[in-house]
């Protein structure tokens, strides 16, 4: 039996979510491929998932190579799975963005910073505790701790390197989300920067939390060389936008009528 048959098509699923792309090319030979009459209304080839789609008008018509240039398949996965980064990103900028209110809002206010830290501590090593994760010797933890006895001048540092650290995270969630070039260059140097600490943090302690984290973070920097081939990688940036071009049904249907 083919394999092929149990494979999930990434191309249904961004037809899905963000409807069928249709385009009428002006060559004879290959807009006769990409459409078909029916008893009610002609159909046409959506870009995407290839499947004939009844359209009550004509798409948007021009020369092939002005169609646009759609995501599908193996392209439409990656997409996916970066939005997935991007969102994670996006959930660390919210907690580092909490933190450093959390301590700017009490800096001078040890006393109370102090006893805000005390009750929480044990509850959020309850609730991590319960989903698996073990924060007795959380660095995390341990660094909000030593915040909390800090002079008010180291505080303000604490707050500045914090605020900074979610604003990386949401600009890195911004470029993973939209798909562009330079997010995923800046992803891989943002992430890839902090590989090395967590190493050496795992050298010393090993926990589950830091093993999902640092499992993600090699995922994407090792995922984001190979599949979108940055620096220079399997051919770089020339080597990836003729694939994605070769990938294009309009390519496909075009080679079929030579």
């Amino acid at each position: 039996m083919d394999d092929k048959r149990h494979r999930f098509d990434w191309s249904l699923l961004g037809c899905a979510f963000s409807g069928h792309v249709l385009y009428a090319p002006t060559e004879p030979a290959l807009r006769a491929r990409l459409t078909a009459s029916s008893a009610d209304c002609a159909t046409w080839r959506c870009l995407r998932c290839a499947d004939f789609v009844p359209a009550a008008e004509t798409p948007p018509s021009g020369p092939a190579e002005d169609a646009p240039l759609v995501k599908r398949g193996a392209e439409m996965r990656d997409a996916v799975l970066l939005r997935f980064f991007a969102v994670e990103r996006w959930v660390r900028a919210l907690l580092f963005g909490a933190a450093a209110y959390v301590v700017h809002r009490f800096a001078g206010r040890q006393d109370e910073l102090r006893q805000a830290f005390d009750q929480a501590a044990p509850v959020v090593r309850q609730v991590f505790g319960r989903a698996g994760f073990d924060l007795q010797n959380s660095k995390t933890l341990e660094l909000l701790q030593k915040a909390v006895d800090a002079r008010p001048t180291t505080l303000v540092w604490i707050v500045m390197g914090l605020a900074l650290y979610a604003a990386v995270e949401v600009v890195e969630g911004v470029g993973l989300w939209l798909l562009q070039r330079w997010g995923e260059y800046f992803a891989f140097v943002a992430t890839g920067i902090f590989l090395p600490l967590e190493v050496y943090e795992l050298a010393h302690k090993v926990s589950p939390l830091k093993l999902v984290t640092f499992a993600l973070n090699l995922a994407l920097v090792l995922y984001l060389v190979w599949t979108k081939r940055l620096f220079g990688v399997r051919g770089g940036k020339r080597a990836y936008e003729a694939e994605r071009h070769a990938a294009s049904l309009l390519e496909v249907e075009r080679a079929a009528t030579d």
